[in-house]
């Protein structure tokens, strides 16, 4: 690693970072402020209850019984995976294919580093700032149950494994991501590659949940990995999960240095 340019990139990237951070311990604290309100309606439970359970499948809701299930359902569900999945495909390529596509990335090369060390140096700031987000996402988790909800304590342990799959799968994402940001020789090919690989991924997942005929595809979708009401309900064994993600995203960002290291950038 070379850390001039670590903490050049960091500054760089600092306003993208704390907006992602900021905007998802908003999110987690406003919908857990609103728990209270909620918890004791019958109106809600009712309502839960007619629900085709296909879709409630979908975005992870699995109930209303305590905070953390509320959480899974209403935050890490949906609006998590979005925060996180966009950061990792922007940050991306801010960091690899924008400056191989400008011609920014020639004046890295004339120093006396290694490309290997400027990518893997790239790979930690976006670690970086994904490691800030779920931190602080976590942080914001438990000053909420602490600060807005008084009778209902959350679960801290289910409530960290969440937050370690979902961190992991965004591992998994911003590997990939990496990969394809620096194999590419412009930023909208690489976005096309990370953005659309994702949704691609994320479509398996949607349609196998939506009907059981089509449940095979969730086999070939990441997103298959994180369910946030099952592991809020423990049902989940999430170790095994970590290490299939874990892999994913260390094959990842190995193969995008491994090939940076080797390829022919354009003039």
């Amino acid at each position: 690693m070379n850390g001039s340019l670590y903490k050049h990139m960091i500054k760089a990237q600092a306003k993208t970072i704390v907006s992602y951070s900021v905007g998802s311990a908003f999110y987690i604290a406003l919908i857990a402020a609103i728990y209270p309100s909620l918890a004791d309606s019958e109106a809600i439970k009712n309502y839960l209850q007619q629900l085709p359970d296909q879709l409630l499948k979908v975005f992870n809701i699995t109930g209303m019984g305590n905070l953390l299930e509320f959480i899974a359902g209403e935050y890490y569900g949906l609006l998590f995976i979005l925060i996180g999945s966009i950061y990792c495909i922007t940050a991306a390529n801010q960091l690899m294919a924008r400056p191989i596509d400008r011609g920014s990335m020639a004046y890295l090369l004339a120093t006396p580093n290694s490309r290997r060390t400027i990518a893997f140096t790239q790979a930690l700031v976006l670690l970086t700032g994904l490691a800030a987000i779920v931190v602080s996402t976590t942080a914001a988790g438990f000053a909420a149950d602490a600060w807005l909800v008084t009778d209902d304590a959350l679960d801290r342990e289910r409530f960290l494994e969440i937050n370690v799959v979902g961190f992991l799968l965004f591992f998994a994402i911003s590997g990939y991501s990496f990969f394809f940001s620096a194999m590419a020789n412009d930023e909208k090919r690489a976005l096309s590659l990370s953005g659309g690989g994702t949704v691609l991924f994320y479509s398996f997942d949607l349609i196998g949940k939506l009907t059981e005929k089509a449940e095979w595809l969730r086999y070939g979708s990441i997103f298959a990995a994180f369910e946030p009401g099952n592991i809020a309900q423990g049902q989940v064994e999430w170790l095994p999960v970590c290490l299939l993600l874990l892999a994913i995203g260390a094959i990842g960002y190995t193969a995008g240095i491994g090939f940076f290291a080797k390829r022919d950038l354009p003039l």
